[in-house]
């Protein structure tokens, strides 16, 4: 007799869901994660020797947390909406509420016009409104394309601008100003490496995923916080978790893993993959699945600093920096960085998004924090895995530089004399690249999404989105149909297919 009802590989915020699910209705569950803390990408830590800030080190906005899941697993994790939504130094300033005059009077002077706002309004309407249909089903069995189609068959206009015309089409077709369709084209291209007017509608898929959950918040805590939160609701339901555990084999439901006491193997009626569909397949022995495919493309850079740097705009950065500070974003730019990279070069000025979380959630700094300490995270589009393979380090510093140099012309006081500095005298700052991501997580390429994001759906529907060729073995991470960003979905997913089997 099997000695678990499911091992988890890996022990992301996916799995902790999963085995918190699972044990709760009594299943004996095993939880096995090579490193040495749970999490996966949903962690807080302290990268800055000297200094408390416990910061969201890679993922580190929350928008597609159900709150069913919350509840289920009785998770009690504050997400704070940021009162800034969005900011463009060239004069584009978005509040949450984008009705606002501050808002109309910010579009009117970048464009000239205020239809672009009154196009805003409605198109994040119409998006909004699909989403309110279409999130629910995320935690049901897989719908039909066809099914989905009639769901929001309510709201014109949104089933073409998602699932059947390239965004960029839709984009240039509804508003005038670049600036403001490449701020709203970048939701498409967040860790996927493409353009907005692909045929293949993959960019599609990225904005789908990106509106669906509602705005994105700060999660209270870090993302740290979330995780131990999910620890404790499946420890305290009788979960075993082992850290410092590496899988080695999978062979269907016997696994083999090593920690620092030799190897073991157990066996389980379930096997659940946190990891990507590629590790899986080289831990059964096979070849990597061909139609994962993708390969990460983001730069992340964290940064500590002693104040926030004033702008030569006059914006106060309590509000530039309070929302997602566009920095490089116009269609123009954005076209241009994808393709150098696509060239294979490194993006001469390339596009990235800021936030500071201090200004929304400063618990993070830690009770001695001086008072004009603030973070700053800054994650990079359009650098793709493949030109960093020849010199990691040197196009990591290479990028850096880029970015603080692009900061630094919208700056009044430049941004590395307002960087901290660490106990041993160095500036607080550390960037990743996806090979930094591959090494440091075992996401392949430093694939966020662990392969290409596709709709949440399928043709004929069915099924939970997480079943393998072996029915002993299920995804529950990011490779799942339905995974990608933190959510949770993926696991809850994998836990109702084990149930039901």
């Amino acid at each position: 007799m099997p000695e678990y009802d499911a091992v988890t590989i890996g022990g992301g915020h996916n799995a902790l869901v999963a085995a918190a699910y699972l044990a709760r209705a009594g299943q004996r569950v095993l939880v096995l994660e090579r490193l040495p803390t749970l999490g996966g990408a949903a962690v807080s830590q302290r990268p800055f020797a000297g200094h408390e800030a416990r910061l969201s080190r890679y993922s580190y906005l929350v928008s597609l947390l159900p709150e069913r899941i919350a509840r289920d697993l009785g998770i009690d994790v504050e997400l704070r909406t940021r009162r800034v939504a969005a900011y463009a130094p060239e004069g584009l300033l978005v509040d949450d509420d984008a009705s606002s005059a501050r808002t109309a009077a910010s579009f009117e002077a970048l464009t000239g016009s205020k239809e672009d706002h009154k196009q805003w309004l409605r198109f994040y309407g119409m998006t909004a409104a699909a989403a309110r249909r279409l999130f629910p089903t995320l935690l049901e069995p897989v719908p039909a394309r066809d099914e989905v189609r009639r769901l929001l068959t309510a709201v014109p206009g949104a089933w073409e601008a998602l699932a059947e015309r390239p965004l960029g089409d839709t984009l240039a077709e509804r508003f005038g100003h670049g600036l403001v369709r490449g701020v709203i084209s970048t939701d498409a291209l967040i860790g996927t490496f493409a353009r907005v007017d692909e045929p293949s509608l993959r960019q599609n898929a990225c904005f789908a995923w990106h509106v669906m959950g509602g705005p994105w918040r700060v999660p209270v805590g870090g993302m740290g916080a979330i995780t131990r939160a999910l620890e404790e609701a499946a420890t305290g339901a009788g979960a075993d978790m082992r850290t410092g555990a590496e899988v080695l084999h999978v062979d269907g439901g016997d696994v083999t893993w090593r920690d620092d006491a030799g190897e073991h193997t157990v066996g389980a009626r379930h096997v659940l993959s946190n990891v990507a569909p590629a590790v899986l397949a080289r831990l059964r022995g096979r070849p990597d699945p061909a139609e994962t495919g993708g390969e990460g493309c983001q730069t992340k850079v964290n940064m500590l600093l002693d104040r926030l740097p004033r702008l030569r705009s006059g914006a106060a950065p309590e509000d530039a920096f309070a929302g997602t500070f566009r920095l490089n974003e116009h269609e123009s730019e954005l076209a241009a960085a994808y393709d150098q990279a696509a060239a294979g070069a490194l993006p001469e000025k390339p596009p990235a998004e800021l936030y500071c979380h201090s200004l929304t959630d400063r618990s993070i700094l830690g009770e001695h924090a001086p008072p004009d300490q603030q973070t700053l995270t800054l994650f990079g589009l359009h650098t793709p895995a493949s030109l960093f393979r020849d010199d990691n380090d040197s196009a990591r510093a290479t990028m850096t530089e880029r970015y603080l140099d692009a900061l630094d012309e919208h700056l009044e006081d430049p941004i590395r004399s307002c960087l901290a500095t660490d106990a041993h005298g160095r500036p607080c700052i550390e960037a990743k690249t996806p090979l930094d991501v591959e090494r440091e997580l075992g996401m392949p390429s430093g694939n966020i999404f662990h392969g290409d994001l596709g709709f949440p759906w399928t043709r004929r529907g069915g099924g939970w989105g997480v079943e393998t060729d072996d029915p002993r073995i299920l995804l529950c991470g990011a490779g799942a149909l339905r995974g990608g960003g933190v959510s949770g979905i993926a696991g809850h997913n994998a836990a109702m297919a084990v149930l039901g089997s």
